[in-house]
Parts: structure tokens; C-alpha cells; sequence
């Protein structure tokens, strides 16, 4: 690609964008969130990246992850801690701490931790709005370490509901 002299084929700096820092020390500057038993913090939003992507720090306990679904955006989970078991269109494959795994946009999937210990990964959203959908369906917690909430089976009822309900509105499918 040539430019004129002085010229450059990427746009100005954007003065109105700021420098994102994820501190997760600092009390009250993440949210934290109790979804399906396990418990999520937003590290980075949609709107701190112009709705280019959002990172989501994501604990999950023994057990612990959604139900199956599909979406038209791109997921990618690097796994911090642990061992995760992905479910990517019927095949199961076993990341482990260390290692990345990319779910292309539109595919079906889930992922459960089938390990019996607790596990950790970053999730990344392209382009973002995945957290806004969190943040509607879960329960708010103090701290990362928290223990989601006691639900009893009719708030879990309406949780599902709500979740099922807001799922094309933030281009989710969920999967029986």
C-alpha cells in the first residue's frame, strides 16, 4: 500500500479513548457477577473499547459453566488455572492452564470443569456485548472470591427465563 508523503493509511489517534488499566484490587472499579455458579468479572467493557471487545475474568468451580449455546461473535478463552472441558459442535476437547482456545462466531458450544478443582480463564468477546448480557441475566457479588448466591429453584426459574428471554437481543442463542 503507498500513501502520499506524510500521509498514513491509519486514522488519527482518537483523543476521546482513554488508556484501560484492570485493577482487580482496587475495591469497587470492576463489576462482579454470579452467573449459572460461577462467578465472572468484567475486566474490560465494550464501551472502554469503542464496542470492539470486552475481557471477562471468569472463575469456575467443579462442575461449573454454561448451558449449551451459540453466538454471532467471536469467544476466546485463555485458561489461567485448571482444566476445562469445551464442548465445540458435539466434539470435547480439554484446555488446559496455558492454553488457548478461539470459538468461531455462529458455532455451538459449551464448556463445563470437569476437573473436581476450581479453574480460572479470561474470556474475550470480538466484538464486545457479551458483558452488557451478563450483567441483565446475573447476580452481583462483592469480590472475585465470592460465593454466588443460594437460589432457590424458582429463582433459578426466573434467571433462566430472563436469560432466555434477552438471549436475541444480544445476539445469543441458547440450545436445549
Amino acid at each position: 500500500m503507498t500513501t502520499e508523503p506524510g500521509k498514513s493509511p491509519i486514522p488519527a489517534d482518537d483523543l476521546q479513548r482513554q488508556l484501560t488499566v484492570a485493577r482487580p484490587g482496587d475495591k469497587g472499579s470492576l463489576k462482579h457477577i454470579a452467573l449459572a455458579g460461577d462467578i465472572y468479572t468484567i475486566l474490560v467493557t465494550g464501551a472502554q473499547t469503542n464496542g470492539r471487545y470486552c475481557l471477562i475474568d471468569m472463575r469456575i468451580p467443579p462442575g461449573g459453566g454454561p448451558p449449551p449455546h451459540r453466538h454471532d461473535f467471536e469467544e476466546m478463552f485463555t485458561i489461567l488455572e485448571g482444566q476445562i472441558r469445551f464442548t465445540f459442535r458435539g466434539q470435547d476437547v480439554t484446555v488446559n492452564a496455558g492454553e488457548t482456545v478461539n470459538i468461531p462466531a455462529n458455532a455451538p458450544h459449551f464448556f463445563r470443569n470437569a476437573s473436581g478443582r476450581p479453574a480460572r480463564m479470561h474470556c474475550m468477546c470480538t466484538p464486545a456485548g457479551q458483558e452488557d448480557y451478563f450483567r441483565q441475566v446475573a447476580d452481583p457479588v462483592p469480590s472475585a472470591n465470592s460465593e454466588p448466591p443460594k437460589l432457590t429453584e424458582a429463582e433459578q426459574a426466573e434467571r433462566g427465563k430472563k436469560a432466555a428471554e434477552l438471549a436475541a437481543q444480544y445476539r445469543t442463542e441458547l440450545l436445549a
